[in-house]
């Protein structure tokens, strides 16, 4: 089902006829019967004019059915005895053919003292509006198999309203279903962190976020072009490890963490003590052999890439004593 754009009249064109048949029907009734015209009439022409008057009636009744407003970013779309006639997306006071407008379905609805019938939403009224869905936090196991928890927000609006009321059944539904199956499709391809030995530059959900959106919204895309949505944005806004494995993961990313820091330490300590080294003989402060330089970077490195701060032991005696 395709959308066609349908033209229709302005409603303040049609409203002055409207309002002049609506005045000049009680007005003839009323003319008529003063004037005693029925009375000089046969039985066969007073129930053409009874025949008369209903017609004017129902005309007024079907012209009036045809007012309708749309707000901006608002659509009608207009069906005739089970026919998709068009789509109307211009914002304003519009008529067209009565039978065509659908205003909702009259159903009960049980208040606090009686049943009433109260008109239902009219579905034919569709918002061209962005609209914002926020998934359930879904759990889920991620490419490596571990289960993690993942929510999204999802900016979609209705672009093609022909295929989002007659290609699926209630798109709202339709667009909160496809988007929590394209979101767990999504966590089962790609792993949730990086692990030691894996390369730094794959994929991950947690470190690549700018790569994994848009592979998630080309899947949306996808998968509600069918119900004609448009998907303008998707973004994740829940992501972590399952309660069960939760602990366990977080020592794993501190003990990454104490590892990483360490090396720099380390790395950084050598690079001091060989400064150190190299300023000394530069110049010729003292003058060490490979005994005492080993030595002398063996108590550095302590120093420097020792948990707690060093306590110094002065040595009263000679360099070699």
């Amino acid at each position: 089902m395709e959308e066609r754009e349908k033209s229709v009249l302005s409603g303040w064109t049609m409203l002055p006829v409207a309002i002049i048949l609506w005045l000049a029907l009680p007005l003839a009734f009323v003319a008529t019967i003063i004037s005693g015209g029925l009375g000089r009439l046969e039985p066969p022409l007073i129930v053409l004019c009874i025949l008369g008057f209903i017609f004017w009636v129902l005309f007024d009744i079907w012209l009036t059915m045809g007012f309708f407003t749309l707000q901006p970013n608002e659509a009608r779309v207009l069906v005739l005895f089970g026919r998709y006639v068009g789509s109307v997306k211009k914002s304003g006071f519009h008529w067209t053919n009565g039978f065509s407008v659908h205003r909702g379905d009259w159903t009960y609805a049980e208040g606090e003292k009686a049943t009433r019938l109260v008109r239902g939403k009219d579905k034919y009224r569709v918002s061209l509006r962005a609209r914002n869905f926020v998934t359930a936090t879904l759990k889920v196991n991620d490419q490596r198999g571990n289960p993690i928890e993942i929510g999204a927000v999802i900016v979609w609006r209705v672009h093609d309203t022909g295929k989002a009321l007659f290609d699926v059944d209630q798109f709202e539904s339709y667009v909160q279903v496809q988007s929590e199956t394209a979101l767990r499709h999504l966590a089962s391809s790609y792993p949730y962190d990086n692990v030691e030995g894996v390369a730094e530059a794959e994929i991950t959900l947690r470190g690549s976020s700018d790569r994994v959106a848009p592979a998630l919204e080309k899947e949306l895309r996808e998968r509600l072009a069918r119900a004609g949505v448009v998907v303008e944005e998707a973004r994740l806004t829940h992501l972590a490890y399952s309660p069960e494995i939760a602990g366990a993961m977080l020592r794993r990313q501190q003990a990454e963490a104490i590892i990483a820091a360490r090396q720099k330490i380390v790395t950084g300590a050598v690079s001091m003590v060989e400064m150190a080294l190299s300023e000394l003989s530069k110049r010729k402060v003292i003058e060490l052999d490979e005994e005492r330089k080993a030595a002398m970077v063996g108590n550095l490195l302590v120093v420097l890439c020792g948990m707690t701060e060093a306590e110094p032991v002065i040595n009263t005696g000679t360099l070699y004593h």
